[in-house]
Formats: structure tokens, sequence, C-alpha cells
């Protein structure tokens, strides 16, 4: 009964959790303005989206190419920051270290909101005109600490030796740095850049509190005010599903990977 219960539980939790995915998939496949009004198959909202015949489908591409493009900014800047934020802590000895890490944390503990009012505060102090470039650096603000997290435990788990000994057979800091410790710090960097897009694309407190208004859209404001206009666009079920399946594609590939390299490890 015990193990029924526990099933019955996790099956419920997934249909609660993928329902809504399905159920937008489904109707992506439709004219119907309103979700949940089927009016036969169709692929016009895809052919909308891509093509920008209407005016949401147009404005809707132009907010998802904006998110990518801030996202993949802000990733790779914020990798390079937290690898060389990391390495600077992993230095350090005693409460130095400890206070550091303790300041590293206070970000991702921080509620969005609080980080966002924060910044968009500093930028007004500062003069700074609010747009494109104030959201990339207030999305790098909160993504380093997630690099520096992600990148401690490979510093932790490297030879400390290694570095010192490519500095004693005549390696400069910088081909220490790139040919020693940046090869083993890689897992680290690519699970920390990962995690930085992902906050970057998800991110909206932040983004509205500092893009300004220049007009500037991501998805996750052009979502929010195409709601509060009493609806969302149509095009939004198509770009949705389009995600949704390439995040669960590279999810399977990812876990398929694994699944060879284990194999691999066991034959031998």
């Amino acid at each position: 009964m015990k193990k029924f219960l526990a099933q019955a539980y996790i099956w419920i939790l997934l249909i609660l959790l993928y329902a809504p995915l399905v159920f937008i998939a489904v109707f992506s496949f439709t004219e119907a303005k309103s979700l949940g009004n089927w009016t036969g198959f169709s692929l016009n909202l895809y052919s909308n989206l891509f093509t920008g015949a209407t005016p949401g489908g147009s404005s809707l591409m132009v907010a998802f190419k904006n998110t990518i493009v801030i996202a993949l900014l802000a990733s790779v800047i914020a990798t390079f920051l937290g690898t060389l934020a990391a390495i600077g802590i992993y230095n350090l000895k005693g409460r130095r270290k400890q206070a550091m890490q303790f300041l590293n944390s206070i970000p991702m503990l921080n509620p969005d909101i609080i980080t966002g009012v924060s910044l968009f505060l500093l930028f007004v102090f500062l003069h700074f005109s609010q747009g494109f470039a104030t959201v990339i650096l207030a999305h790098i603000t909160f993504c380093t600490p997630y690099v520096v997290l992600n990148v401690m435990p490979r510093l932790t788990q490297m030879n400390p030796n290694t570095y010192e000994a490519a500095l004693d057979l005549g390696a400069t800091p910088v081909q220490a740095l790139k040919k020693v410790l940046i090869p083993q710090l890689r897992p680290g960097m690519i699970s920390g850049f990962i995690l930085s897009f992902t906050m970057s694309l998800d991110d909206f407190a932040v983004t509205f509190f500092t893009r300004g208004t220049i007009g500037l859209e991501t998805l996750s404001t052009y979502i929010y005010a195409d709601s509060r206009r009493g609806g969302l666009t149509p095009e939004l079920r198509p770009m949705m599903t389009i995600i949704f399946a390439i995040v669960l594609i590279l999810l399977l590939v990812v876990n398929l990977r694994k699944e060879k390299t284990a194999a691999k490890l066991k034959n031998r």
C-alpha cells in the first residue's frame, strides 16, 4: 500500500507539472486566439512567429532575441569573472576566505526584487542611462556568484601543487592559468555557464527594474506586459513549445552520453 501511494503521489506531481506544457503544445497547432478553443489543425501560429506576419509574432521574436543576447553576454562575462573570483577566494586563508565565501552567498540568497531595486537605485545614483547595458551589468552581477559556487568544488578537488609546478618549469602565470588550471576547472566553468544562462533567461525582477523606459523587452517582461493587457499573444504557444522541445532534446542527449560513458568505463 505504501509503495502504491508513493507511486501515485509521484505520478500526480508529474501530471501537475507537465499537463500544462502538453496542453500548450497541443493548442499551438490551432489558430484560435483563446487557449482551449480548438478550431482545427493549423501551423499558422508557427508561421506568424518566424515570419513576423502579425505584430504579436514580430515583437515576440524581438523580445526572444534580446533575451538570448543578454543571457549569452552575461553568462560569458560572469563565467570569466566568477572563475577568477573563485581562484582568488580559494587562495585566501582563514577568516578572510570565510568572509568572502559568506559575501558570495548573499546575492544568491537575496530575493530578486531586492537585488533589482538595489541595482536600480545604484544606476540612478551613478546617473547611468538605463537600457541594454544596465540590464547586462545587472545580470552579470547576480550570475557571477553562481559561477563561483560551481568552480570552487573543482578547486578543492584539484592538486594545489600543479600550478606551482608549472611555474617552476618555466611557465608564466598566464600560461599556467590557461594550460593547467583552466582545463581542470572546465567542468565547473561549463556548469556555472549553463546555470548563469538559465538564471538570466528566466529573470524578471532584476530586468524589470534595470531596463529603464526605452522599451527594451525580454521574454519575461513581454509576457508580464502582455498578460496585463488582458491576454497572451497566441504566438507564445509555439514559442513555449519549441523551447520545451529543445530543452527536452538536450536533456536526452546529455543523459545518453552519460550512459555511454558509464558503459565504456564498466567495460574497461
